[in-house]
């Protein structure tokens, strides 16, 4: 059951977050350069739909995690955290953004836009890493 659970972890990951990843990445760009060419409505539809749908990740985290018996151990607690973060940035500033930028692209308020997007995807990157090492692990450096 767990390989089964943390398949489907992994896979709702790279096939539910990678997307947002770089949608968001790329939205700032087109809203500023191309905002009459259809792009940028796309990116932030992709944003918004794909992250409902990502709220299967943390599920599936969660139940993996459940089920290996790591809830308590510090790089799933750090993981957990930053996935928290992730998601506040993606709902509280990013979508509340690109719809802003939908109506009147601003060239400072892509900036900001972009740094957030960075900040997220290197959030991302982060729990990665710690999904990956698991500091403590056997398989951890």
């Amino acid at each position: 059951m767990t390989a089964l659970l943390l398949s489907v972890h992994v896979l709702a990951a790279i096939v539910l977050i990678g997307p947002i990843a770089v949608a968001a990445s790329l939205f700032p760009r087109y809203a500023r350069t191309e905002p009459d060419s259809g792009a940028p409505r796309l990116l932030h539809r992709i944003c918004r739909g794909y992250a409902l749908a990502g709220l299967a990740v943390p599920v599936f985290g969660l139940a993996t995690a459940l089920q290996m018996g790591v809830v308590a151990d510090p790089w799933l607690l750090i993981s957990i955290g930053l996935t928290l973060i992730a998601a506040a940035l993606l709902a509280l500033v990013i979508l509340p953004a690109q719809s802003a930028m939908l109506t009147e692209p601003v060239a400072a308020t892509a900036k900001r836009l972009t740094m957030t997007t960075e900040i997220f995807n290197l959030i991302w990157a982060a729990v990665v890493v710690l999904m990956i090492v698991r500091p403590g692990s056997s398989t951890g450096a």
